[in-house]
């Protein structure tokens, strides 16, 4: 997704929004994807929750408007402070785009 353009960024962001849609789906209405407990599959997935700024931001889209109860899910997770504290800034993941992109020249993203 950082380094495509047009069609193929188009491909990349359908893709990763199927992804996720098959964690919505796993998930279904319960709060945590082992039920009403916080557990090891949320502690595996929930870092990749720090990824979704930067995914929004260079693909021009929004994963809540497409996943809203993966989004909540992940929300729900933040409150544990456990988590809140073991995770990145997303606005530092960002950076990491950034600088691929800076470093080949690609494009410009906008916030």
């Amino acid at each position: 997704m950082w380094v495509t353009k047009g069609e193929e960024l188009e491909s990349a962001k359908k893709e990763l929004v199927e992804c996720f849609k098959l964690l919505e789906a796993e998930l279904g209405d319960k709060p945590y994807f082992g039920g009403q407990s916080f557990g090891f599959l949320d502690v595996v997935l929930v870092p990749s929750y720090s990824w979704f700024y930067a995914y929004e931001t260079c693909g021009s889209f929004s994963i809540e408007a497409e996943c809203p109860k993966l989004v909540s899910w992940a929300k729900r997770c933040l409150e544990r402070e456990s988590v809140a504290k073991s995770l990145p800034d997303p606005e530092k993941i960002y950076g990491f785009p950034l600088q691929v992109n800076k470093r080949f020249r690609l494009k410009k993203f906008t916030r």
